[in-house]
């Protein structure tokens, strides 16, 4: 297969007649003027820094590299121009991985101006409406937009056009034990699971709530009754004594981890104004027999 088959097999139907340089300009050095949509070569490429997706899947990927080597790049990326031949991928970073895994040395692209800041927008605003980003992604993305921007949450809300109360609830996901963010991303629970697990304020009851969702596949339903039933136990046990600020329950989590591996139920560490409490919660009579079983 020649040179000139491959780049001209990746470009989509129609496309080449919107492109200002054409192929026979290869051996050259490109100087594509700002504003035009042009075939650049992907070896002069740079990833964006500001991508706020960290992961692409394989298959994905795959499928769209085998898409692009049939159709061609449908639609150009937008790329900033960085000198006499560089440029910087805006938005397309999933498009441009994909066209080199189909083996193809030519990309469209839409050339234009920008500072980092509405680099970092504009990536973010596109990966929003084109990608899949997981709500931890977004959660980032959208506190990168408020340190590197200085954007307010008002402001920010308007650029990626979100209420202010999604934008916060996204941001809030940010304050999450390591272990729920991790599952966050793994999808392993759903953004509404993690609006569950915020309504609780104790660290060990957060953890116990994802114990449950994960280890019996709960609906967010069922997540959210849980979190009432765990909030209003807190509220029971809560302490404003100085002895809640002397145990340090946090020393514990391993034994506590391993009574619940023990007993096949989630147990947790309570403070109270007495001291505090050892609990084994359990979910139906069932689960209450086996549990009094292994105790005996």
């Amino acid at each position: 297969m020649t040179t000139t088959k491959n780049k001209k097999s990746g470009l989509g139907k129609g496309l080449s007649a919107l492109l200002q340089h054409s192929d026979n300009d290869a051996g050259n050095s490109e100087i594509a003027p700002v504003g035009s949509i042009t075939n650049i070569p992907v070896a002069n490429i740079q990833a964006n820094p500001f991508q706020p997706r960290m992961d692409f899947e394989d298959e994905p990927l795959r499928e769209l590299s085998n898409s692009i080597k049939t159709h061609g790049v449908i639609q150009p990326i937008t790329v900033r121009k960085m000198g006499r031949d560089k440029y910087q991928i805006i938005s397309g970073e999933r498009r441009t991985r994909a066209t080199m895994m189909a083996g193809l040395d030519r990309i469209p692209a839409y050339i234009r101006v920008a500072r980092d800041q509405e680099m970092l927008e504009m990536a973010i605003v596109e990966n929003l409406h084109r990608e899949n980003l997981n709500a931890l992604e977004i959660a980032q993305s959208y506190q990168r937009l408020i340190e590197e921007c200085n954007l307010k949450h008002e402001e920010l809300s308007d650029r990626v056009g979100k209420d202010r109360s999604t934008v916060s609830n996204y941001l809030r996901l940010l304050k999450l034990p390591e272990e729920i963010q991790l599952a966050l991303k793994l999808k392993q629970i759903t953004m509404g699971h993690a609006k569950a697990i915020l309504a609780l304020d104790d660290i060990t009851d957060q953890l116990t709530l994802l114990k449950r969702i994960t280890d019996e596949n709960l609906s967010v339903r069922k997540a959210e009754e849980l979190t009432k039933t765990l909030h209003e136990t807190a509220t029971d046990t809560s302490s404003t004594n100085t002895v809640y600020e002397k145990i340090d329950l946090k020393a514990y989590s391993q034994f506590q981890q391993s009574l619940s591996n023990k007993f096949g139920v989630p147990v947790t560490l309570k403070a109270s104004k007495s001291g505090g409490s050892l609990q084994f919660v359990f979910e139906d009579v069932k689960q209450l027999e086996k549990l009094i079983a292994r105790l005996a």
